[in-house]
């Protein structure tokens, strides 16, 4: 470009436009006439006020819009600005017209035709929708020639911005995350819907409220975004039209893809290990809970301190949540190993302290009963059951984080200790499975094990599959195991005896206490064999 073409784009940022128009026919003229002189597209970011806050020299086929952070999203359904640029064939708006639309959630999209005369021509334009059940995410006008083209943006903007708000109808008072689940995974679809289902329990344990989900099979992963870029403009726009407020991936996600998502959607962005470690951090009560939680959060913290983004706020207080300069990360990063190193340490302690225990409880000679099992399976329900105790019921996921121990009376003045342990689940991050198998450690000892399958699932066996890999992955493969399906209450009793039949399980339904007979029979027989069984 030469001197005099760089002035003339320049002054364009002396222009300004009334708040209720487009674009004036001057200024239109203007971008029209440099724009067919250039062989180039000209565009212009026009804000509410009518300041023009950038003007884009393109090529001849499209402009690259800048960041745009001068103006946040916030709680904002539009951004508060839009797009008014040239097309030199005078061609409708393009399909990354329609993208940067929907990813920048501009308030409206235009394009001009500059004529060979240098005149406007037809004048195209869009807007994004509100949320609506076809799903259809924008609209695009029909095209008009220019100096027929009459539309207040004061009062559309206004208007747009009130139905998007009043689509949405919500409690103003429920002040939980508003998610959007995602999974983008090649393996095969059903085991692709049942994780997501299963994601949608994590959520619900934290506190989340699930709005929508999205899934995606693509032969590769993209490892930018994980998933593809007409995904993420759909993904955009469901957020935005139904308020979402973070999105929950399914997958792990690395350091780059947390930021880069983050960046182009600017919400929080968390994977599922971030999920559990949420559920974790909530339900740890214990001084070993609290550590094994805090030494699990930093050792996943610790590869993501890089550099920018939000998705950590849920996790140590907010540590990463704006990115601090790089030698702030370095202080971080030397912090953080200076604490797990503190708490491996302590947790080593604390790991004596439950030996001592443990090995008091073996000299007693009272026999030891550890109730294993997916999370959710009903663990803490059997304990109380069997117990008569009154440890913490919830049908949610890791509702128990912390060992529970109770004493369970046989008749001939017979005890055994029974203890309740954290929930398996599958795909549980390594660093999360070292710390707690501390917790895990109160298994060791048990004379029987008892494996709780929740048989109303209908993916049981696949979680009996993980809680007997996970098992033999810690090195209690070799305790005598007992079968035990539960929830027979929620299944025809057909259809669950045969199962107990085929799997060689007994039936129980630890709600009802009348149905524990059989196992407590069982227990007293292998506790106690050839003395025979009284319950």
């Amino acid at each position: 470009m030469k001197p005099s073409q760089i002035k003339a784009v320049e002054r364009i940022y002396n222009r300004r436009v009334p708040a209720d128009r487009l674009i004036t026919p001057e200024l239109a003229r203007y971008i029209t006439e440099i724009s067919r002189e250039l062989r180039r597209q000209i565009g212009l970011i026009i804000n509410r006020r009518g300041a023009i806050v950038a003007v884009i020299v393109g090529d001849e086929k499209e402009i690259i819009i800048p960041l745009l952070a001068d103006y946040p999203l916030g709680k904002r359904h539009l951004r508060g600005v839009r797009c008014v640029h040239t097309h030199l064939k005078g061609e409708p708006l393009t399909q990354d017209d329609l993208t940067d639309l929907a990813l920048l959630r501009l308030d409206i999209m235009s394009a001009i035709g500059a004529l060979d005369s240098g005149l406007p021509g037809d004048i195209h334009t869009a807007h994004l929708l509100p949320y609506n059940p076809e799903g259809e995410t924008y609209k695009v006008e029909d095209s008009v020639p220019f100096h027929r083209y009459d539309i207040e943006m004061d009062s559309f903007t206004a208007s747009l911005e009130a139905e998007m708000g009043r689509a949405i109808m919500r409690d103003v008072s429920d002040t939980r995350e508003r998610a959007i689940l995602v999974s983008v995974s090649t393996r095969h679809r059903d085991e692709q819907l049942e994780s997501l289902e299963e994601l949608k329990e994590l959520a619900r344990t934290s506190n989340v409220l699930v709005l929508d989900s999205i899934c995606q099979r693509p032969q590769t992963l993209n490892p930018k975004y994980l998933m593809g870029t007409g995904k993420i403009k759909e993904l955009i726009v469901k957020a935005l039209q139904k308020e979402a407020t973070i999105l929950i991936f399914d997958q792990e996600l690395t350091p780059t893809q947390i930021r880069e998502l983050g960046n182009i959607t600017e919400l929080k962005v968390i994977d599922r290990t971030q999920l559990i470690l949420d559920i974790f951090a909530r339900r740890a009560h214990s001084r070993d809970g609290k550590v094994q939680v805090e030494l699990a959060q930093l050792k996943y913290l610790l590869p993501k301190l890089t550099g920018k983004g939000i998705s950590l706020s849920r996790l140590m207080g907010g540590i990463g949540g704006r990115g601090p300069g790089e030698t702030k990360l370095e202080v971080d990063r030397r912090r953080v190993g200076d604490r797990i190193a503190h708490l491996e340490k302590e947790l080593r302690s604390l790991s004596k302290g439950r030996f001592e225990r443990r090995r008091k409880r073996a000299d007693s000679g009272v026999p030891i009963i550890s109730i294993a099992g997916y999370t959710n399976a009903g663990k803490s329900t059997l304990l109380n059951a069997l117990t008569k105790s009154g440890t913490l019921v919830e049908d949610k996921l890791f509702a128990t984080l912390d060992t529970a121990t109770r004493r369970l009376r046989f008749p001939r003045e017979r005890d055994a200790v029974i203890t309740d342990t954290v929930g398996f689940i599958k795909d549980l991050p390594e660093d999360l499975l070292k710390a707690f198998k501390a917790t895990l450690e109160e298994m060791e000892d048990a004379d029987i094990l008892i494996h709780l399958v929740d048989a109303s699932n209908p993916s049981f066996e696949k979680r009996m599959e993980t809680v007997r890999k996970l098992l033999d992955e810690i090195g209690l493969a070799d305790i005598p195991t007992l079968l035990v399906f539960n929830k027979a209450d929620l299944m025809d009793p057909i259809e669950a005896g045969n199962l107990a039949r085929r799997f060689d399980a007994i039936l129980v339904s630890a709600f009802k206490p009348e149905s524990l007979t059989p196992l407590l029979k069982e227990l007293e027989m292998r506790l106690w064999p050839g003395e025979g069984a009284k319950v």
